[in-house]
């Protein structure tokens, strides 16, 4: 599917429909990998021409790995006000041990139900701010590539089922990579073992 293609599917009525999505609303768009940064300045034109009168659509951009720096940011840590600082420190002041434990640090909090339910009430505060004629239909989730070997995007979906709303909104995921039969490969080379549940954004002329 072209930028285009993608572009007219986010537009469309039907689309735009969540009332419908009564089973799953996970929806993955991949790219090349190559193409990172350029996706990432089309995310946010997406966004804008969304916000016109013609859908009055305000969609909630996720950079995952920005809000997971973030989620550790605040979240104290001993007598540490931020974990993110304590995890940064100890990383570049330790052995090849020490830099060990802060990624499996960083592991246990990107799965952990804190993490996921930070996402959820940044979801959460998005679609229910309610402004007049306006609609929420879509979520863009971005940054996979970043929070890699810490969460890779079939854990994540898989994880957030527990917390998510179907029939309120589309998570749209950008993802740097291809499809491998039932699985996706970051950056065409790193398995993501099977994200099933997720449709892949095709138009009606191509095959998998």
């Amino acid at each position: 599917m072209t930028i285009q293609e993608l572009d007219q599917k986010l537009n469309s009525p039907e689309f735009q429909d969540t009332e419908n999505d009564l089973f799953y609303n996970y929806y993955i768009y991949q790219y090349p990998a190559t193409e990172e940064y350029e996706m990432r300045r089309q995310i946010q034109e997406f966004k804008r021409n969304l916000k016109r009168p013609t859908s009055y659509q305000d969609v909630l951009t996720l950079n995952l790995f920005e809000e997971f720096c973030n989620f550790l940011d605040n979240k104290r840590f001993l007598r540490y006000p931020s974990m993110l600082h304590y995890l940064l420190e100890k990383e570049a002041g330790g052995d090849a041990s020490c830099v060990a434990n802060v990624q499996e640090t960083l592991t246990r909090n990107a799965h952990s139900p804190e993490f996921l339910e930070y996402i959820q009430n940044r979801i959460k505060e998005h679609i229910e701010k309610r402004e007049n004629g306006v609609r929420y239909s879509y979520v863009f989730l971005y940054g996979i590539g970043s929070m890699f070997p810490y969460l890779r995007v079939n854990q994540f979906l898989a994880l957030y089922e527990n917390y998510n709303q179907t029939n309120k909104y589309k998570i749209i995921v950008f993802y740097p990579g291809q499809q491998d039969g039932n699985s996706f490969r970051l950056f065409n080379t790193l398995q993501d073992n099977h994200t099933y549940r997720a449709i892949l954004l095709l138009n009606e002329n191509e095959t998998l």
